[in-house]
């Protein structure tokens, strides 16, 4: 089996990391629903993807120098579609308040860097109390998160990810006690070794992000465990659709 992973919730119909994409990630059939987590001045953890405004969220300078009723203030759903205009960013307590009410999908969560080993701790906590940690995988593109997340709460369950593969990829797995392992399709496509590799040290390969059939085809050819899309509906249906 492999896993369709919605990227962002359903980034390709809805402003991606917005509660509106994270249901149609739910209701699109995703096993896995991934989404970006950063903390604002005011200690908020939210769910947003980039270090800066300027692109979803109208404004400039990092978010994290910004307090929370601004940033909740602004509009996150514009920028994609005028239909969406006043969409919000949401925090990270609604987003998990939403999946688990969801039971179907586990949750992918990504902890952007930087991120305290204070504000990874409050993450954590809120995963805690909503039950979720069984259900959930973290996952970084920073070691120090994963490394403080192992710490903090070790059977949560981690991922690494990757812009670039590692000289050792099964090495960083183990090293992290990691279950998946998730570069770029391009990385995998130019070493597809890594797939076998990360398999025999007990974890996934998941590449990102994959957007159309051909990717998807090839991703399949690999041997992945599951890809991450901002198509999960049409990924479903493609996997159906080759029985």
């Amino acid at each position: 089996m492999t896993f369709v992973v919605a990227h962002r919730g359903y980034a390709g119909i809805a402003p991606e990391n917005t509660l509106l994409a994270l249901h149609a990630g739910v209701a699109a059939g995703a096993d896995w629903i991934e989404f970006d987590v950063r903390t604002t001045a005011d200690g908020v953890p939210v769910v947003i993807h980039d270090r800066l405004l300027g692109r979803t969220v109208p404004g400039a300078g990092p978010v994290a120098e910004v307090r929370f009723d601004d940033l909740r203030s602004r509009d996150a759903g514009g920028w994609f579609a005028p239909v969406f205009a006043g969409v919000r960013v949401p925090t990270l307590a609604e987003v998990l308040d939403l999946l688990a009410a969801a039971p179907g999908p586990q949750v992918l969560l990504e902890i952007k860097p930087p991120a305290t080993g204070d504000e990874v701790k409050a993450i954590l906590a809120q995963l805690t109390e909503r039950g979720l940690v069984r259900r959930t995988v973290l996952q970084s593109f920073a070691d120090p998160v994963l490394h403080a997340a192992a710490e903090l709460l070790p059977e949560l369950r981690r991922g690494v990810l990757r812009e670039g593969l590692d000289a050792d990829p099964a090495a960083v797995v183990r090293a992290h006690g990691a279950v998946f392992y998730n570069p770029s399709l391009a990385d995998v496509v130019g070493d597809p070794s890594v797939v076998p590799a990360v398999a025999a040290a007990g974890a996934a390969v998941m590449p990102w992000t994959v957007n159309e059939p051909a990717g998807w085809a090839a991703a399949l050819g690999l041997g992945v465990g599951g890809i991450i899309t901002d198509r999960p509906a049409e990924l479903r249906g493609w996997l159906a659709a080759r029985g």
